[in-house]
């Protein structure tokens, strides 16, 4: 089983996003995407290929947070930031999630530099798949 990183000296880079179902969000990073959930409950971690995904309910202002309220994104088309996932082969990726479930917004286009297509996470949060093409 992965565990969560705790580093001893440098930094671990993890995701955290607010949802409104804490148990969908994470059957989606884990059964749709493949994560590994490493620990259950609120909050819930899916470690996802080398990274790690915080998933937990919204909530008002905290002491170490006095201004700052949590929530789901109330406009999923109004994105401020997004999850960006590089991958090998974005053609199978995008077959083989679509199989699971995931609704991609179109199927992966070449843009060049890069085929890429996008998904929603069950809370409307954008992920990003892409793949780098040599030309």
């Amino acid at each position: 089983m992965a565990t969560f990183p705790a580093p001893r000296e440098g930094i671990v880079l993890t995701n955290f996003i607010v949802s409104a179902d804490v148990e969908r969000s994470a059957r989606f990073y884990s059964d749709v995407l493949g994560g590994e959930i490493v620990m259950s409950g609120t909050p819930t971690i899916v470690q996802l290929a080398n990274s790690w995904i915080i998933i937990n309910e919204g909530g008002g202002p905290t002491d170490d947070k006095p201004t700052v309220t949590l929530q789901v994104p109330t406009d999923p088309d109004l994105v401020s930031a997004f999850l960006n996932i590089r991958v090998a082969n974005v053609q199978d990726i995008y077959e083989t999630w679509s199989a699971r479930g995931a609704q991609f917004l179109t199927p992966p286009i070449d843009r060049g530099a890069e085929i890429r297509c996008y998904v929603r996470d069950p809370d409307g949060h954008l992920i990003e798949v892409g793949q780098a093409v040599d030309r």
